[in-house]
């Protein structure tokens, strides 16, 4: 069986905009993909494969209005959302 070894997620949150930006690896250029109003999937421009996340209005979706959404992990859910 063929095991792709896994990246880290790194987050990081920028308080000041309330923005959280998430990473599967190093952060890396990618092409940006608005799933819904804020809520955006970075995806490898050469292979489509979902590189990262970035969550406009992160506190004010999660704490205060406790907002869940659901975040595509592979290639063809980001791609079903174009």
């Amino acid at each position: 069986m063929d095991k792709k070894k896994l990246a880290a997620m790194k987050l990081s949150f920028d308080t000041k905009a309330d923005v959280l930006y998430c990473s599967f690896g190093e952060p890396r250029e990618a092409i940006g993909v608005e799933l819904e109003n804020g809520v955006i999937v970075r995806l490898n421009p050469e292979t489509d494969e979902v590189v990262g996340y970035t969550v406009v209005d992160f506190l004010k979706r999660f704490l205060d209005d406790h907002t869940a959404i659901t975040l595509p992990m592979g290639k063809q859910h980001a791609l079903a959302s174009r």
